[in-house]
């Protein structure tokens, strides 16, 4: 059986939405500034707006192993909303959410997914925590490597 995880992640940093934006949407360039991504490549192109284009992403963390997963965007609401499901040693959804007040820019990520890995199955009683520890850091990455890419102030991650 699956094991469920569902995180939720709110950065906050003083730089334009646009730059935020382009720099989360455009996630081929991650792992030039996100400490984590491994890779990322181009599965399928989608529409003039992204939608139906998959990506393929591998991840690791300060535990010893990786995730690989791809993510096919079916929503985007530029500058506001971004959504995508996720499938293969994960599966869900991600939705990334923006938005600007008096030049900070609010990101909350959503992740909710199932692991297909069987050993995170199995061993998901015990290590719940540490797969959660895992997540937060990598997010943690995120956001210090998306201040540092736009030479921006991270108020909060």
């Amino acid at each position: 059986m699956s094991a469920h995880y569902a995180f939720v992640t709110r950065w906050q940093i003083r730089a334009p939405l646009p730059q935020v934006w382009d720099a989360i949407y455009h996630s081929l360039e991650w792992p030039g500034w996100w400490k984590g991504v491994v890779a990322v490549r181009s599965i399928e192109e989608g529409d003039e707006d992204g939608i139906g284009g998959v990506r393929e992403y591998t991840w690791r963390s300060v535990l010893p192993y990786q995730l690989r997963f791809s993510m096919r965007l079916t929503q985007n609401e530029k500058y506001k909303h971004l959504k995508g499901e996720a499938y293969g040693e994960l599966e869900g959804e991600g939705e990334w959410f923006f938005e600007e007040k008096n030049g900070i820019t609010y990101v909350q990520y959503n992740w909710t997914v199932f692991t297909n890995k069987k050993w995170m199955n199995w061993l998901s009683f015990i290590l719940r925590p540490a797969f959660s520890y895992n997540h937060d850091v990598v997010m943690r990455w995120g956001a210090k490597g998306l201040a540092k890419k736009l030479d921006a102030e991270l108020i909060s991650w």
